[in-house]
């Protein structure tokens, strides 16, 4: 039996994906935009959700893209974020399909002690709340954000099945 783990960073990395698509239509202007209460602006959280998803992976495998995304000086880009993304969720989802979760981890230099199960939620958990805030700052424009709640992505993925046939 397997728990549905995986399913979980599946709707992940599509949100994730679809949220870029929709922003890589924006101005610089729509982009630098902010609000209080919300992380920074459209660009900024993005690179954050991004690169702290990268930091996940990293718990697990050790390994980064070089460089990672949260040493780079400049805004890398969206085909360069859309790639990231695609590489970070997929390995999310095989590390929810594969690992042991009851490992311990030891975060911050040895000083934060974590099971893997609450790295995997932290994922999951970071990436909606951050989402959440760029639809705000999205609304606030004017600018109708994509619907990534549950429902949007059964939608999608129905849409992708209905092509196939």
């Amino acid at each position: 039996m397997t728990t549905g783990l995986a399913d979980f960073f599946k709707y992940n990395r599509w949100a994730n994906l679809t949220l870029l698509d929709l922003c890589a239509e924006l101005s610089d202007e729509q982009l630098d935009a902010t609000t209080p209460g919300t992380y920074g602006s459209i660009r900024d959280t993005l690179w954050h959700i991004l690169s702290c998803e990268e930091g996940y992976v990293r718990h697990f495998t050790g390994t980064t893209p070089l460089p990672p995304l949260k040493e780079m000086a400049e805004f890398p880009g969206f085909a360069e974020l859309r790639r990231r993304a695609e590489r970070s969720g997929s390995e999310l989802i095989t590390i929810a399909e594969q690992r042991d979760l009851s490992e311990t981890f030891w975060l911050d230099g040895g000083a934060y002690e974590s099971p893997a199960i609450i790295v995997l939620i932290q994922a999951i958990n970071h990436g909606v709340d951050h989402r959440s805030q760029i639809a705000t700052i999205l609304s606030l424009q004017g600018i109708e954000p994509p619907d990534l709640a549950g429902w949007g992505y059964n939608e999608a993925m129905l849409a992708e099945r209905d092509k196939k046939r």
